[in-house]
């Protein structure tokens, strides 16, 4: 019996963990429903993929798309545009907004604006603080978690748990794996004397990366002790990867394109646009990522997408902000990497797509299988391109890698079987859904608080 499909991506070739060939792909109900040799007459619709290469749909696990709050920086209408334009096809966005995402209906309220709003998929990381330690562990599976996020440094207020007690506490209660910012906090406060007014590069040394060892050594200790999981969020340097590469067992690594791409020379061009927290350090990490990237040390890549407007990241430092904008470069500049040779294709695949799922348990995403959702980044391998901030969609409207020029570059956006951009356009109205994940398929949507009118009767 001749198979037949909705779509069908004919004659390009399909990138997995596994390898890479020519491999025709067919959908069906959004859900991809064969994959081998099939004829265009076998479809309602063949898109012609000849010279072009089909990943698994792109999942940034790190973007910060500031609304509630801040929605003079983000939204997250604008962030997921930025996300589809760069082929990515999910986001797990996190709870640092105003107010913070520490609540049932502080999510239920993130989950209804995302819904008719957002181009790519979404979940939404729930802050863990001293506050809301009882409630996390009905929290953390809720539909469109990804889990708990904790900032050990690098924040404030509440969502601030710079000590061990209540780090402790909270590893105590949850099941899941928890996502961890890893600076401590008393050695950023003993050297804030540090920062030199008016230069950008005095941030690594203020920041170090004895900070950033400590607090992971902290966490990792702790996590260890309570028989929990961790994953630790954008790690920066050589001491850290040497410390993490012995407890695998317990730690996941993601790092960041622009750590894997900048150094400090980066300061001396373009100052506070490339301040990030934990900030771009000097030269002598980068090598030492990449190593253990290759050794399989690191399992993820996260943009950290944390978007300021160029009005703000002018400020004389260290009153300019600490962020830059990341998921729509997160591809190209990835690709430009695998084109280098720094990196195979199956492997930025495994630290984009099937990493994610592996880490977070995401349900019917992260590889191309029959079953699987189809989601597609297609992309032209040999595509030379010169980054601009005019491409950039998030709404400050600026990259750090503006002017640069790089090798291989997204050109599609399939998210359930729906082309969402194509060559640079948007061609589809937002349609995101939330990811679902194996630890909390069936589980009830939150509670929704009634209006002041439902109470009144």
């Amino acid at each position: 019996m001749t198979q037949t499909f909705d779509l069908l991506l004919k004659g390009g070739t399909v990138a997995n963990p596994d390898g890479v060939g020519a491999r025709d792909v067919g959908v069906v109900n959004g859900r991809i429903a064969g994959i081998g040799s099939f004829d265009a007459t076998q479809a309602g619709e063949t898109l012609d993929c000849t010279g072009l290469t089909i990943l698994p749909g792109v999942i940034d696990t790190q973007v910060h798309f500031r609304e509630p709050g801040m929605e003079h920086k983000e939204d997250l209408e604008t962030g997921s545009r930025a996300a589809v334009m760069g082929g990515v096809t999910a986001v797990f966005e996190m709870p640092n907004t105003s107010p913070l995402t520490t609540s049932a209906g502080a999510l239920e309220d993130k989950l209804a604006r995302a819904t008719g709003r957002m181009h790519c998929d979404f979940a939404f990381f729930v802050g863990g603080t001293h506050d809301n330690v009882k409630d996390l562990p009905e929290l953390e599976m809720l539909p469109g978690v990804p889990g708990v996020k904790v900032f050990i440094g690098s924040s404030t207020g509440s969502l601030l748990v710079a000590d061990d007690p209540g780090v402790r506490a909270i590893l105590k209660v949850i099941r899941r794996r928890a996502a961890f910012h890893c600076e401590d906090e008393p050695r950023l406060a003993e050297r804030r004397h540090l920062r030199v007014p008016g230069d950008a590069s005095s941030h690594p040394v203020w920041r170090d990366e004895i900070a950033a060892l400590t607090a992971t050594t902290r966490l990792v200790n702790l996590a260890r002790e309570e028989g929990k999981r961790v994953h630790v969020l954008h790690v920066t340097s050589a001491e850290e990867m040497a410390f993490l590469r012995e407890h695998k067992d317990v730690a996941t690594v993601e790092v960041t394109p622009h750590h894997l791409t900048m150094d400090a020379d980066w300061y001396g061009r373009l100052g506070s646009l490339v301040q990030m927290n934990p900030p771009v350090r000097e030269a002598r990490h980068k090598p030492l990522l990449w190593q253990a990237l290759a050794e399989g040390v690191v399992d993820v890549l996260g943009s950290d997408h944390a978007p300021h407007t160029l009005e703000e990241k002018a400020k004389p430092y260290p009153d300019s902000p600490s962020g830059m904008t990341g998921v729509q470069t997160l591809v190209p500049i990835m690709l430009d990497h695998v084109n280098a040779g720094r990196l195979t294709l199956e492997r930025f695949v495994d630290l984009s797509s099937a990493g994610p799922a592996r880490i977070f348990n995401i349900a019917t995403k992260g590889r191309i299988a029959v079953g699987y959702d189809a989601d597609f980044t297609i992309v032209d391998m040999k595509r030379r391109e010169t980054i601009r901030n005019g491409w950039i969609a998030s709404r400050p409207g600026w990259t750090p890698y503006d002017g640069v020029e790089v090798t291989g570059w997204p050109v599609g956006t399939f998210i359930r079987g729906r082309r969402v951009m194509w060559e640079g356009e948007l061609v589809t109205p937002s349609g995101g859904t939330p990811v679902r994940f194996l630890e909390s398929l069936g589980a009830a949507a939150p509670k929704r608080t009634p209006t002041l009118l439902e109470r009144l009767g």
